[in-house]
């Protein structure tokens, strides 16, 4: 095993330590991880990281509801628009997406680029949502109409397709929201969509790309052994300042992915 394996390994194995710890947020770590530290293409990338998501997500919800912190209806509910989105993400619209899309000068935005500067975009999101003091949602015994939740489960759906990333920081306030579930709750539903999103949406990938199935399979191991010691050490942290911390740094990813696309 060459230097870089070694340090991808250590990145996979830091990616479950943090889903262990806080529940989320890790797996958006597992894009750059793929494109920085161990060369693979971003389009290849994003498809790894969703069976990376996926097989990691299985053991959280494993976890979650052994706590009694999954509601597998609400979660199935939310889970059909999303998983149609994913699938064909990736099995038609990133195939389909134009190798280059315009130039300007010297600089040329192709597909790796597009999809790497939004994936950063998302990264950004995520990490004020993970640095902000979260307050208590009210909710109102009203019910949000399902077409509604239909066309939310298709739009991050497709974003979850484009960045091959969980979306947890985007289903967990819409199960708040919409299902009034409590946020603890919510946090254990929204992996049993992660997981069937993620997983159904590298069915799309598998007709479209050469799979290193190896690789692949040993990454993922790394990163669920990271989620079994993270679960078991977060009972003595805490996970409010892990969160708040872990999102200063997705911060600081976001701005060097961005250097890194556009330098």
């Amino acid at each position: 095993m060459d230097s870089a394996h070694l340090i991808g390994y250590t990145g996979a194995l830091i990616v479950g330590l943090v889903l262990g710890l806080i529940g989320g947020g890790g797996s958006i770590l597992t894009v750059p991880i793929l494109v920085y530290l161990l060369g693979f293409n971003p389009i290849i990338a994003t498809a790894y990281s969703l069976f990376i998501v996926g097989s990691s997500s299985l053991v959280g919800t494993i976890q979650k509801h052994k706590k009694k912190l999954v509601d597998f209806k609400t979660g199935l509910i939310f889970s059909f628009p999303s998983f149609i989105a994913v699938y064909l993400t990736r099995r038609y619209l990133v195939p389909s997406l134009p190798g280059t899309f315009f130039s300007v000068g010297d600089f040329i935005l192709t597909k790796e680029i597009a999809v790497m500067l939004f994936f950063a975009i998302i990264m950004l999101l995520s990490s004020i949502s993970m640095i902000k003091t979260k307050k208590e949602v009210v909710t109102t015994t009203k019910t949000q109409p399902y077409y509604i939740t239909f066309i939310q489960g298709l739009v991050i759906g497709t974003i979850t397709g484009l960045i091959g990333a969980g979306g947890g920081f985007l289903y967990v306030p819409a199960l708040v929201l919409w299902a009034k579930l409590p946020m603890k709750k919510a946090v254990g539903t929204s992996l049993v969509i992660i997981t069937l999103n993620s997983l159904i949406g590298f069915t799309g990938d598998i007709q479209n790309i050469d799979i290193q199935w190896p690789f692949l399979l040993t990454f993922s191991a790394v990163t669920i052994i990271g989620i079994i010691l993270g679960g078991y050490f977060s009972k003595n942290v805490s996970n409010q300042m892990l969160k708040k911390g872990f999102g200063y740094f997705t911060l600081i990813m976001a701005c060097y992915i961005m250097y890194m696309e556009l330098a």
